[in-house]
């Protein structure tokens, strides 16, 4: 069995946060399935929050405080973690990061921008300038950081399946110079073809289509009901109610059907980068 990888209590507050519990929990002699007895919550659950993969939520701090009788301590602490964990993401977005880690399945459909956990550093800065301009430049790389840490989810082993679908003029009309295209197409082509996910073009020539006025993302969990994700420019909503997240799979699944085939879609990328890639070099 290959050693135990303790978490790096230095890297940021949730990881203190998960250290601590993991240092008070075994001092007190206990195992994950013993602290988690008693609780509404899973180990595996429990698990991520020791790692600073997931919050923790307040009923599961009390009953850990009562547990390791910690006078109060991860009760205190609960929300100053979830308040890092929430640093670079607007308020309605802050429990999106954490769902991503527990689906199964991601499936986004982006008619207006490339989605997030696509997008390069560039990409994710140009877009926060463009759709807030007035925002300090501070906050600005909060937000860039903060997306771009979201996309570590494609290193893990347990990563949830992907599946996007993108409108074809999102390669058509650039939102950057040539070569920082070349670079967003190329990296999205090395994503989508190393974790073998699936990512497929929604033709120019596609005029009536389902989900025309906005962005989708469905998430499946593996002991939960799907959501959907839906996103405007300074709001979001997490669905849940099972008639609308039947439409929106319904909807999804037509849009598959009137989308490009996968090896055909990635074909269109990465063509698309190599022609921005020759348009950079002959601006040079």
């Amino acid at each position: 069995m290959p050693p135990r990888k303790d978490p790096d209590a230095s890297a940021s507050v949730p990881c203190f946060y998960g250290a601590e519990l993991r240092y008070l929990r075994e001092t007190a002699g206990l195992t994950l399935e013993q602290l988690v007895e008693g609780s509404f919550r899973g180990l595996s659950f429990l698990s991520q929050i020791e790692r600073g993969e997931r919050g923790m939520p307040m009923d599961l701090a009390v009953h850990v405080d009562a547990k390791l009788k910690t006078n109060g301590f991860f009760e205190r602490r609960c929300e100053d973690a979830a308040k890092a964990r929430r640093v670079g993401h607007p308020s309605y977005f802050a429990d999106i990061p954490d769902l991503e880690k527990q689906a199964t399945t991601i499936e986004d459909w982006a008619p207006f921008v490339i989605p997030g956990l696509l997008q390069t550093d560039t990409y994710v800065r140009t877009l926060c300038l463009a759709a807030k301009p007035w925002d300090e430049p501070e906050n600005v790389e909060l937000k860039v950081r903060a997306r771009i840490k979201r996309a570590e989810i494609w290193k893990r082993k347990d990563r949830p399946a992907y599946w996007g679908i993108l409108r074809e003029e999102l390669i058509r009309q650039p939102m950057l110079p040539p070569e920082k295209m070349a670079d967003q197409w190329e990296h999205i082509a090395g994503l989508i073809r190393s974790t073998r996910s699936v990512l497929q073009i929604l033709p120019e020539a596609a005029t009536r289509y389902p989900l025309m006025t906005g962005m989708a993302r469905i998430m499946a969990f593996p002991d939960a009901p799907p959501l959907v994700w839906s996103e405007g420019p300074f709001s979001g909503e997490a669905i849940d109610y099972p008639p609308l997240v039947t439409d929106y799979r319904k909807s999804y699944d037509l849009l598959r059907a009137a989308a490009l085939p996968p090896e055909a879609s990635l074909a269109m990328i990465e063509e698309a980068a190599r022609g921005y890639r020759d348009e950079a070099a002959q601006e040079d």
